[in-house]
């Protein structure tokens, strides 16, 4: 397959817009959800997408990741290999002048846009627990991935150097991680960030969080009242609207109906977590989002079993589609991308009439 050339992505990069959450506008309530497939390959799964401008970037599984430009509806798609290594990508970010993704599995591989237009290597590490889940940026120049133990403590990568270079925060300075503690790579959303304050989502055996106010310098740990216990239960996505103002949504994977345990959410940034929807819709979910423009009222969450909307902050829940997804981000307060298993989608968002 043909390298892509991400020349394209620079070009672009500067109108870089993941919706202003914070601008208050008239409530906008949702009756309907319109799915328009812009990419389709039963080969490929998709659980890391990013809001370029107007445009859509993404990495997914068998190394494929590209770029989507929505002024003609076409994409660029590429391959990366390293050596005889196929990577699976679930995390993906970008600045003003990059776009990177990490694989998961070992060896974990971080990769940026290069000069020649390639993708260049960054970051490798080698240890058959690596598995990193996550990545965001604070600013240009700085950066955070996360990803499952490898020693005591929850892996977290730092850069401060727009990307150029990476490097492992110490164990000594983070949170000991519990006993089956991890993170779950489902969507490139356990990792959060308002201004230079960041929370980092664990699930497993264990489900918390972990908050730093100084853009991971210090940290702290709180608990939630998520479902968890097991390997494949708690927080599975975190979205925070403002700097008090979050929700959670997960479960377990293996049984997705389960609606107990599942959704909480906070108003003082994270400190404490309340339970909402219990016994109600939508069981599992995988990636959960405020509407832009919302005041923090209006959340969208998806998974392989649908697509649930909320107007009262995750209190209660109405499903809008069965269609399936496993991650899920806005480009303004209407119309949403979607992916999953064998495709990636524009949603359009209708008002109730």
């Amino acid at each position: 397959m043909k390298r892509l050339y991400f020349l394209l992505v620079l070009g672009i990069l500067s109108c870089k817009n993941d919706a202003d959450k914070n601008v208050e506008a008239e409530p906008t309530y949702f009756g309907s959800v319109k799915t328009e497939v812009i990419l389709e390959d039963d080969s490929l799964s998709v659980r890391a997408i990013e809001v370029i401008g107007n445009n859509l970037a993404f990495a997914g599984s068998n190394g494929v990741y590209g770029l989507y430009n929505s002024s003609n509806g076409q994409w660029k798609t590429s391959v990366q290999n390293f050596d005889s290594i196929t990577p699976e990508f679930r995390a993906v970010a970008s600045t003003a002048n990059d776009f990177f993704m990490l694989s998961v599995g070992n060896p974990g591989l971080l990769f940026k846009t290069g000069n020649s237009g390639n993708m260049e290597l960054v970051y490798k590490e080698e240890n058959e627990k690596v598995f990193y889940d996550a990545m965001a940026f604070w600013n240009d120049q700085e950066g955070i991935a996360m990803g499952d133990p490898t020693e005591t403590c929850i892996s977290i990568l730092v850069t401060r150097d727009g990307g150029s270079s990476w490097s492992k925060l110490d164990c000594e300075s983070l949170p000991q991680a519990a006993e089956g503690e991890a993170a779950f790579a489902a969507s490139n959303s356990n990792i959060s960030i308002v201004g230079d304050k960041t929370w980092i989502l664990t699930g497993g055996t264990k489900s918390r969080i972990l908050y730093s106010p100084d853009k991971a310098r210090t940290w702290k740990v709180y608990d939630t009242p998520l479902l968890q216990g097991k390997p494949t239960t708690g927080g599975y996505s975190m979205d925070f609207y403002d700097e008090n103002t979050g929700i959670i949504i997960g479960g377990d994977y293996t049984n997705p109906e389960g609606n107990y345990g599942n959704k909480a959410i906070t108003t003082d940034g994270g400190k404490t977590w309340e339970l909402v929807a219990e016994g109600k819709e939508p069981g599992y979910r995988s990636s959960v989002r405020y509407v832009p423009n919302s005041g923090g009222k209006e959340v969208v969450a998806v998974g392989f079993k649908g697509i649930n909307y909320s107007k009262d902050g995750g209190e209660n829940w109405e499903k809008l589609s069965d269609d399936g997804f496993y991650t899920l981000r806005f480009l303004n307060d209407t119309t949403a991308y979607a992916a999953g298993k064998g495709r990636i989608a524009k949603l359009n968002f209708y008002k109730n009439e």
